[in-house]
């Protein structure tokens, strides 16, 4: 008798209903699919959601931390300070303003950007910090603040996986009882809402988004029928009411994609504590169910243990597809890359990002599991580290 073969478990996968693309066949027949009507509603929608702040919509979340950094009037000779563990977007829009990324270490546990280590990296020619909320769970936002107000600092949120992620009871992006600055999220497929390709940027002041609205498109400027300005150089960064009625399908389930995810999390929890992986080395994310969105389920793998016996993270990935179960890389160190590399970054000037860089692992978490997905890879990551580390 046969067996049956499991589905393929990827490691992230959109919810998209058939309300939804109905909506995208009503856009495509309005004959107005670019940036139009549906883009305003979903900015006004977002505005709303974030106690009525401006907010402008961009093609992706690289382009919004490009121009928030613009807004900032951060270019050459500046620097930046951020995180290495983050998708290399975060960093490259900072060396395409022309300012410098001053990278400091992570905190082991969240695997964020260590706060007590950001002041002594601070010169005289520090303008911002760049934190990034890795899998949902951000920084403490109160020393965060502190240090940037301290130093008379823009800070620039890289929040593209933390939309529905909250500080102290208040929803990152808004500014009640929690100071912030200049927030920007991500709508690519894989976050826990998708515009499919998209982002959106939250600003402090209505000068800032109408700057924003010229960076997004060209510089250009448009008064009555046939006026029209260009006094800064813009970009081609608009999002086109094919994806904004997405996103406003999408945010309207927020919510419940959120708490089923950290359904979900909680449940990783639950499985991994029948199991002997933790004595095997193996660390899991922070159970934080109050403040983190759960975008991703991260585990770092005993890296040490595993090179010991000749085996590596590509070979637990591997043994893991082989029972059909995908999973992520979030991320490899950015100053190992070669432009880095190139630029004179050191990866090893950052020790617990290297460590976390080569060592990271993302499992599936989506809206869509259920429970039992969740056991199957409990149980194959199990299998797969006991058969790395030669334990019976």
């Amino acid at each position: 008798m046969t067996n049956t073969p499991l589905p393929f478990l990827p490691f992230t996968k959109p919810t998209i209903d058939e309300e939804t693309i109905a909506a995208v066949g009503e856009v495509l027949r309005s004959g107005w699919i670019t940036t139009g009507p549906q883009c305003a509603a979903l900015e006004k929608t977002l505005s709303n959601y974030f106690g009525g702040r401006p907010v402008r919509c961009f093609a992706n979340g690289t382009a919004t931390m490009e121009i928030a950094l613009r807004i900032a009037g951060i270019g050459p000779g500046d620097e930046v300070i951020t995180t290495p563990i983050s998708w290399v977007s975060t960093s490259n829009v900072i060396l395409t303003v022309g300012a410098k990324p001053v990278f400091v270490d992570v905190d082991p546990h969240t695997r964020n950007i260590n706060l007590q280590l950001i002041e002594q990296a601070i010169t005289p020619a520090t303008k911002a910090i760049m934190p990034v909320y890795l899998a949902g769970l951000p920084v403490d936002l109160d020393a965060l603040y502190a240090i940037a107000d301290k130093h008379q600092l823009r800070v620039i949120e890289d929040a593209a996986q933390a939309l529905g992620s909250s500080w102290q009871g208040n929803l990152i992006g808004t500014n009640q009882n929690t100071r912030s600055d200049l927030v920007s999220f991500s709508f690519q497929a894989n976050k826990n809402i998708t515009s499919i390709e998209g982002g959106c940027l939250v600003m402090n002041t209505e000068e800032e988004a109408i700057l924003a609205s010229k960076y997004r498109l060209q510089g250009v400027t448009r008064t009555g029928l046939d006026g029209m300005e260009v006094d800064v150089l813009g970009g081609k960064h608009n999002l086109t009411d094919v994806n904004a009625v997405i996103g406003l399908h999408q945010f309207a389930k927020l919510d419940d994609f959120t708490a089923q995810r950290k359904v979900l999390a909680q449940h990783y929890f639950d499985c991994f504590a029948k199991t002997s992986l933790a004595t095997m080395g193996l660390q899991l994310p922070i159970a934080d169910f109050t403040n983190s969105n759960w975008h991703m389920f991260q585990v770092v793998l005993p890296i040490e243990a595993l090179e010991a016996r000749q085996s590596h993270r590509a070979d637990i990935m591997q043994k893991m597809k082989d029972q059909q179960i995908g999973c992520g890389l979030h991320y490899p160190i950015i100053t190992q890359f070669a432009l880095y590399r190139e630029l004179g970054y050191d990866p090893q000037a950052t020790p617990q990002a290297v460590r976390v860089g080569k060592s990271i692992v993302t499992l599936p978490l989506f809206a869509q599991m259920t429970h039992a997905d969740v056991e199957r890879v409990v149980t194959s990551l199990e299998n797969a580290m006991r058969s790395a580390l030669g334990h019976a």
